[in-house]
């Protein structure tokens, strides 16, 4: 028994192939903070996941090519920030490659064991990295949470079709 849809030719597997599905797949914005050798660094991310609630951990991938990936591959504690709606400029300036991302109009501080934390976002996190692991060009990070604060105003951020979105009643 084959499974189509009947919508299209299946296509063996790329990294088109998957970079178009994953276009149709709706994300959370979050944004990963690390203190780097040269001050702060970080990132947009939509690979954030929820892994375990005892002990409580997430994980997120980054690349190996990431400006950011040198202070992730040496740090002990990230920032993990899910952003809102009200923030797509700041998910853009994260993910835009040489931007000044802790620039005005960024507001920050620093927070529990030296990591930059955004402010006015939905929730945040400091966590202490646990495994580096490989995953192609990749490294999937894997988390321990050790304090945050879910209380932000606003509804999420989400991305979906390359461009960030809020939510639609």
């Amino acid at each position: 028994m084959t499974a189509t849809s009947g919508l299209g030719t299946p296509q063996l597997a790329s990294p088109d192939l998957l970079r178009s599905v994953f276009r149709r797949h709706a994300a959370g914005v979050a944004v990963i903070t690390a203190r780097g050798d040269a001050g702060p660094v970080g990132f947009t991310a939509t690979s954030l996941a929820s892994v375990s609630a005892e002990p409580p951990m997430l994980s997120f991938g980054i690349s190996l090519g990431a400006s950011s990936w040198p202070a992730i591959a040496t740090t002990d504690h990230i920032g993990v920030h899910i952003l809102g709606d009200h923030q797509q400029e700041l998910a853009a300036t994260f993910a835009k490659s040489g931007a000044d991302r802790f620039g005005a109009p960024t507001a920050w501080r620093e927070g529990p064991e030296g990591v930059p934390v955004l402010d006015d976002v939905l929730a945040w996190l400091v966590c202490r990295i646990v495994a580096r692991v490989p995953a192609g060009d990749h490294r999937i990070v894997l988390a321990e949470v050790t304090l945050g604060d879910p209380t932000g105003p606003g509804r999420p951020l989400l991305y979906h079709q390359g461009r960030f979105n809020g939510l639609r009643d």
